[in-house]
């Protein structure tokens, strides 16, 4: 079952964040602005919470609608991945496989996930890499989550496809393809004349993910305060690699920028 798959954005917790949630449906909400859940459901439409509340419309500074991208792509395969009209905080199916927010992934990761349903042989998925702060939550989460080995496996379930083995005709020849990586792109974009430095940053950033996927050690989740504060340090590391100017060209913010990618009230309720 075919289906146009809608990515918006508002100011993530506050109204003043450098950061975007992102969230994904089944409908336009300029034109069929539902005012909840429910008339969602009533209208046999689809609404990802996408670990975050139920928001009519979006908006955000420079941007009255919050209207991302849209694709078309396969809702039977989205609805397997992630589930739909369902809050992540009650819901373990609509988690995708970002079964601890702020440890495995934000907004952004599980947004991907549902998104990966537009898929085809001809393109590749839509992404959220539009949302403010996705470059820094790329950074430490990836694209899709930490989680790789169950995502991979939800691939196989859902979609019957393993994307670190995916083969695609090329002329008569067979290819190996791996989902775009957003971050590595745009970085090798931006640092494409520094070669040496890219280096050391892909470096970097595959120690922090090696580093974020590892379980805190203790009895109880960490507080919100404490996974910001770790992640700020991590992206501080980035700061200090790249210099302020090159980090605001990769990142898409200032260096000294405060970027609190995890919600403290939703990772507070999952405690």
């Amino acid at each position: 079952m075919s289906a146009t798959f809608y990515s918006w954005v508002v100011p993530a917790y506050t109204a003043n964040s450098p950061v975007d949630h992102t969230w994904v449906t089944t409908y336009d909400n300029r034109v069929n602005p539902y005012p909840d859940d429910a008339a969602v459901v009533a209208a046999k439409r689809d609404y990802w919470y996408c670990w975050g509340d139920f928001h009519p419309a979006g908006k955000i500074p420079g941007n009255p609608t919050g209207f991302l991208d849209s694709q078309s792509g396969q809702l039977t395969i989205a609805r397997c991945l992630v589930t739909s009209n369902a809050d992540s905080e009650k819901a373990p199916g609509a988690r995708g496989t970002i079964f601890n927010y702020g440890m495995d992934g934000v907004c952004h990761q599980l947004a991907n996930q549902v998104l990966y349903a537009t898929k085809s042989s001809s393109r590749p998925p839509l992404t959220v890499k539009k949302a403010r702060g996705y470059g820094a939550s790329t950074f430490l989460y990836g694209v899709y989550g930490l989680q790789a080995a169950a995502w991979r496996n939800k691939l196989h379930n859902c979609a019957g496809v393993d994307p670190l083995a995916m083969i695609q005709q090329q002329g008569g020849n067979v290819a190996m393809t791996e989902p775009v990586d957003d971050f590595e792109v745009h970085a090798r974009a931006v640092l494409a004349d520094e070669p040496e430095l890219l280096g050391k940053l892909l470096a970097l950033r595959s120690e922090v993910q090696v580093f974020m996927a590892q379980k805190l050690p203790g009895f109880a989740p960490p507080e919100p305060a404490t996974l910001n504060a770790r992640n700020q340090h991590l992206l501080d590391q980035a700061a200090i690699l790249l210099g302020p100017e090159t980090f605001e060209k990769v990142f898409g913010m200032p260096a000294n920028a405060k970027i609190d990618l995890v919600d403290p009230s939703i990772a507070s309720r999952q405690r």
